[in-house]
This record gives C-alpha cells, structure tokens and sequence, in this order.
C-alpha cells in the first residue's frame, strides 16, 4: 500500500514530506525507545511514537523508515522539521493515540 493512501485512510495530516507519498508502507512499528525501534523496525515501515526531537529523523533514514506517524498530536519544533525535509523522511500527524493508530494500521494493511 502507498503512503498516500494510508494517510487518506487513517485520516493522517502530512507535516512533511508531501511529494514523498508514493512510497511503499510494508508494516509497522510503534515504539517510544529510539534503540529499540533502531534495533527491530525494518525498511519500509511506518514507525509511530510519541518522540517528536529531531532524533528521531535519524532514525527514519537509518531504518529507511517509509515515514513517521507522530501520534496523540505531537508537533515536532522546527530543526525536526528542517532535518526531515533535508533528510525526505516524511513526517506524520494524528490525534489518535499509538495504540488507536497502531490497530487501525495493522487492519488497513491486513485488508
């Protein structure tokens, strides 16, 4: 499934990253703790967490992460977003907790 359409879907606002929407969502990762998305999340996932540093962009790129879900309306500050634009790593927005965006992607992706 396309970026684009997950975002449609999930009713998600793209903070970032609009003209990256084509790429390929292969799954997902919700986490919090950067080593463990580092150690166990895989290209081509969305990872959807809390963090909202610029920390976490470096993760996106190490990863090759097809985006990042920022969720319970977290807003990243301005070098986050700098970084992200600089480094094409999409950056996501939803009001929804990680647990609510977590299950409703593993059923969208699971249709």
């Amino acid at each position: 499934m396309r970026l684009a359409d997950v975002v449609q879907r999930l009713e998600l606002k793209v903070l970032v990253g609009s003209d990256l929407l084509d790429r390929k969502v292969s799954g997902g990762y919700a986490g919090d703790l950067l080593s463990d998305v580092m150690a166990n999340s895989a290209a081509g996932q969305l990872w959807i967490t809390i963090q909202s540093h610029v920390n976490i962009v470096a993760v996106g790129v190490l990863r090759e992460l097809a985006g990042i879900i920022l969720s319970q309306d977290r807003l990243p500050d301005e070098a986050t977003l700098v970084r992200a634009e600089q480094e094409k790593v999409p950056l996501i927005q939803s009001s929804r907790s990680t647990f609510e965006v977590s299950g409703l992607l593993f059923k969208l992706l699971n249709e």
